[in-house]
Order: structure tokens, then C-alpha cells, then sequence
């Protein structure tokens, strides 16, 4: 297998060390970069522009979602794989519309890794068995002979859809906010004031019209921004 570099993200150091030893394990690849969040990760592509980055999808700052549509635009030419616990269709869904080649477990074998590696370095996508089931076993219980049942969820692309109008900061923001971060608290995060906080905070309410926080934070958590184990 030809050489590629790959950058590591997650916001558990051990979770971090373990994606390493079984990367480590994979001929031709080598690691070039780890870090901690969405930010982190970003300034890292910038810098090194990797051929892969594999990723976790709930992290703070701005998660796996957020980060993988940065990179797209970023570095056009590196590939995301995200490695998450949660196999839900919502934030596979989630992921693959915002750029993601691939969608693994966090209990992939080796075998597994080396799979969906060598699959989305030669342009394919990979999704790992047991989470391509959960969204197609997902997609019949909510459809009836290709007509979608009545009285149940879409998949959240209504949701997706208003959270792409929204600016990069305001998505900053908003996942933010549904962590339970205060103005004071964003500001320090985001470089930004108090007051130019409240701006943003009050244009994402105007945006999405939604006008209390509690609201916000039930919109992050259909949208995938957070989770509500997360929240």
C-alpha cells in the first residue's frame, strides 16, 4: 500500500493512544499529527494537509460534523474517516452530508481499519457493516413501500438544512451554548467580547427563529451539532 499521512483526533488521550497502536499496525501509513478537538484538528490539516484524518464526532469547541466540513474546505484533498461510538443515522447522516468518506465503530478490528482505509484512499467510502444496518434497518421502519410512514421523523434533514444556513461562528456558537457554555465563557473560547457574543448569539435566534436557549439546545441535538448525553 502506498505511503499515506494521517492525522488522529479525539478528546481522550487514551482513546487517542489506542487509534495509534492499531494505525501503527497498517504498512505505508504514518502519523503525522493528534489533537484534541475540532480546533485543534483544523489548525493541524492546515499546517500539514494530510492524505486522511480520523476522527471522533463528539467533541468540544466544534464537533466531528463542524470539523469535517472545515477540512473539505481547508484541504480540499484530505479525506475523513469518523471513528465514534454513536451509530445512530442521524449522525451518519449527518457526517456523509457534511464531507466524511468513511463512518466507522470504535471497536473496528484491525482488519476493519485496514479495510476502510485502503476503500477511501482509492476514492470509495466505507461505512462499517453493523452501522450501514442501523441506517438501513432505520430507513424501512420509517417507510412504507418507498412512501415515508406517516407520523414518523425524517432523518433530520430539515434541521440540517437550517444549520447550513447558518454562519461557521454561529454554529460555533450554537454548539457552545448547548454545552452549557456562558457568554463569558464563549468569548473566552472564541477570542471574541462579551458583546460581540450576544450579537452572534441573538442573530442565530433570529436565524433559526428560535428565541429562547432551551430551544436552541433541543434544535443542536436534532440537527447532531450535540448529543443530549452531551448537552
Amino acid at each position: 500500500m502506498a505511503s499515506f499521512r494521517v492525522v488522529l483526533i479525539d478528546d481522550h488521550n487514551l482513546v487517542r493512544a489506542g487509534m495509534r497502536a492499531l494505525v501503527e499496525k497498517l504498512s505505508g501509513i504514518e502519523v503525522v499529527g493528534e489533537a484534541g478537538d475540532g480546533r485543534e484538528a483544523l489548525a493541524i490539516v492546515e499546517t500539514s494537509k494530510p492524505d486522511l484524518v480520523l476522527m471522533d464526532l463528539s467533541m468540544p469547541g466544534f464537533n466531528g460534523v463542524e470539523a469535517t466540513a472545515r477540512i473539505g474546505k481547508a484541504s480540499p484533498g484530505t479525506r475523513v474517516i469518523i471513528v465514534s461510538v454513536h451509530g445512530d443515522p442521524q449522525s451518519v447522516l449527518a457526517a456523509i452530508d457534511a464531507g466524511a468518506k468513511g463512518y466507522m465503530s470504535k471497536d473496528a478490528s484491525v482488519a476493519e481499519l485496514d479495510l476502510a482505509v485502503k476503500a477511501v484512499m482509492r476514492g470509495g467510502t466505507y461505512l462499517s457493516p453493523s452501522i450501514s444496518q442501523h441506517v438501513v434497518d432505520d430507513y424501512r421502519r420509517r417507510t412504507v413501500d418507498g412512501v415515508t410512514a406517516p407520523g414518523t421523523p425524517s432523518f433530520g434533514s430539515a434541521d440540517r438544512a437550517r444549520l447550513a444556513r447558518l454562519t461557521p461562528r454561529q454554529r460555533e456558537v450554537l454548539q457552545l451554548l448547548a454545552e452549557g457554555a456562558s457568554s463569558r465563557k464563549m468569548a473566552r473560547v472564541l477570542k471574541l467580547s462579551v458583546k460581540t457574543i450576544e450579537t452572534h448569539r441573538a442573530l442565530l435566534m433570529e436565524r433559526l427563529d428560535i428565541h429562547d436557549v432551551a430551544g436552541l439546545v433541543r434544535f443542536a441535538i436534532r440537527a447532531g451539532v450535540v448529543r443530549s448525553d452531551d448537552a
